[in-house]
């Protein structure tokens, strides 16, 4: 259920800028160990930045589900584990030289990352944003 203080919080974080969303997304997902996807009918969405396939990712179901409009509309939010992620997300994302889009919003693609950088973001102790 949304509160009204969670809307506000919520909204608050979608304004932050991508260094301090960057923050934020490490440190939530450290938390609560799991990293959000969008899946559809063909697997896990996709976007591209530039001339780079991207997989976006979220720090909870809720920001994900935000982005779910427009085409993505009948998307919907996926859990990965942080250690699924690691193990096996990783190495696959690198041998299809994917890049990681974290915690786009409507207006900002996010913080486009390597896998591995990603990886070792996920593994380090961050402040909070």
């Amino acid at each position: 259920m949304t509160t009204a203080n969670n809307t506000a919080e919520h909204e608050v974080i979608l304004g932050l800028g991508a260094k301090k969303r960057l923050s934020f997304m490490f440190e939530t997902t450290q938390q609560y160990k799991q990293v959000w996807i969008l899946n559809d009918d063909d697997g896990c969405v996709m976007l591209t930045n530039e001339d780079d396939d991207c997989v976006p990712v979220w720090p909870t179901r809720e920001f994900a589900q935000a982005w779910a409009t427009g085409e993505w509309q009948g998307c919907t939010p996926k859990a990965i584990p942080m250690q699924d992620w690691i193990n096996r997300w990783t190495p696959g994302l690198e041998q299809d030289d994917l890049l990681i889009a974290v915690f786009p919003t409507e207006d900002d693609d996010g913080t486009i990352l390597f896998p591995d950088e990603f990886d070792t973001q996920l593994k380090m102790t961050k402040k909070k944003y």
